[in-house]
């Protein structure tokens, strides 16, 4: 029996899935493995294993309408593989291509084992548009607008791929290691559980990724352009957990959008602006395949020498959503609750940890690893760099966000930070953005105590911003 293994790993859908394909509908064993060992990629943080979860669920359950099995294993992944290709005399093994360091290592072992044993390990691009190979190694571009134009020069989109309606799946083979259900993964939080709000306003799995995706190209695609940074309403897309653990494809999403454009001219505009969101990601990935510790090392060496503060205080009032500047604790508590921020209180919540309180760029991406449910290995690392100043086609260091002038021309009337800092739910706008300039009058009719119920500023803005361009100012001057 010629028989097909599809490992899954960051692609749990079965719509424009390649392995799927080509696995067809003869029998084929569907298997997961659990290895969060950094060999087999970066270990997933929290909220990101909690999303991992549901969405392992949710494809053993569109696995199982379409007649196969979920097959999870936890341990090496390169040894489980390679034990059941050997048990169940597998033909061949198909998988996801993948861009870090490590992974790729791993992959490429477990091919030449395979190919040794006298099976073949064939894998796909299931997550880009373009793959980082498809530019020349020598001429990298250092810029997204020099990517974007060579992206697009050669902008030749595939068609998704459909596939079988039927997918049998063969026997477990008796001497191939044991499996687990998902459940003894232990991915979910217990004591306490915190995840009462992740993924907030999202349904995990490739169904919940499909129907958001129609959502977005019938509700949202339209003002796209100029809406997807005010904070209120749903102005994205709320695709980056969906295409993060690959329950829509890239390819289905940019067909998507294009589609609803050649239907409706008028969302030309805002078609081409979400596709450049795509190819962001995919200028993430190539960055990670070009250098593989983007999460630890800047890409702009005079970086390595900035004068970071070690200010613990300021750190811990900053997770916590407690910094005195509303737009900025509104996004930390939302990240906290739901495992999502606003992808414009993104830049500004990292900007102030870097410029405001000169805290290493590196912890406030740490942090985002293991509170994010979209965490990816690429676009995490890279969007912190480009926030820092220190990575490729970067924003200049002394481009530092007023928090204040932020959330006035982004949340305009205040509903996004009344709903996540409710102690200023009561306080007009503007003063709700800048609670420590408001009259005392409308203080107490808001019931807001500034250092009781509400912390006054950690930082002077004007005064952080002096001392940020000053440490800047060091390492410009000593290179």
């Amino acid at each position: 029996m010629n028989l097909n293994i599809v490992w899954l790993r960051d692609d749990f859908r079965l719509d424009d899935q390649p392995a799927v394909v080509v696995a067809g509908d003869r029998p084929a064993l569907y298997v997961y493995v659990h290895d969060q060992s950094p060999r087999n990629g970066r270990p997933l943080g929290g909220a990101a294993n909690w999303r991992l979860h549901h969405s392992l669920n949710a494809m053993e359950r569109r696995l199982a309408r379409h007649g196969a099995r979920l097959d999870v294993l936890a341990g090496r992944a390169d040894e489980m593989i390679l034990a059941i290709a050997k048990a169940a005399a597998a033909h061949r093994v198909l998988w996801t291509r993948r861009y870090e360091g490590g992974a790729i290592g791993l992959d490429a072992a477990v091919k030449r084992a395979l190919y040794e044993r006298g099976v073949e390990g064939k894998c796909f691009n299931g997550r880009l548009i373009r793959e980082p190979w498809e530019f020349d190694r020598g001429h990298l571009p250092r810029s997204f607008f020099a990517f974007w134009r060579r992206h697009q020069t050669a902008w030749d989109m595939p068609t998704p791929q459909s596939f079988p309606a039927r997918l049998p799946s063969a026997p477990w083979p008796e001497k191939a290691p044991e499996r687990a259900p998902i459940e003894a993964l232990r991915l979910t939080p217990t004591k306490p559980d915190w995840s009462g709000e992740l993924a907030l306003g999202e349904t995990p799995g490739e169904g919940g990724g499909l129907a958001a995706l129609r959502r977005f190209c019938e509700e949202g695609l339209s003002g796209y352009t100029g809406d997807r940074d005010l904070t209120s309403g749903e102005t994205t897309s709320r695709l980056s957990a969906h295409l993060r653990f690959g329950e829509v494809s890239a390819i289905r999403a940019a067909r998507a959008v294009e589609g609803a454009a050649a239907k409706k001219p008028r969302l030309k505009r805002d078609a081409q602006k979400f596709l450049s969101e795509l190819g962001w990601r995919d200028f993430a990935a190539l960055l990670l395949y070009a250098h593989p510790d983007l999460a630890t090392r800047p890409l702009r060496n005079q970086f390595e020498h900035f004068p970071y503060r070690q200010d613990e205080a300021g750190f811990r009032a900053w997770t916590r959503g407690e910094t005195g500047y509303p737009i900025v604790d509104a996004g930390m508590r939302q990240l906290w609750r739901t495992g999502f921020m606003h992808n414009r209180v993104r830049l500004v919540a990292a900007s102030f940890l870097i410029k405001h309180l000169l805290i290493d760029w590196r912890r406030g991406e740490e942090w985002f690893w293991d509170t994010l449910c979209d965490a990816d290995p690429a676009s995490n690392p890279m969007n912190w760099q480009w926030v820092a100043g220190a990575g490729a086609d970067a924003a200049p260091f002394f481009r530092i966000f007023n928090p204040v002038l932020q959330a006035e021309k982004f949340d305009p009337d205040g509903a996004y930070v009344r709903r996540w800092v409710p102690e200023l739910a009561r306080l007009e706008a503007p003063h709700v953005h800048s609670p420590w300039r408001a009259p005392e009058d409308a203080l107490v009719r808001a019931g807001v105590d500034l250092g009781k119920t509400y912390p006054r500023p950690i930082v002077d803005h004007a005064a952080a911003r002096a001392r940020a361009l000053a440490a800047f100012k060091e390492i410009r001057d000593n290179p």
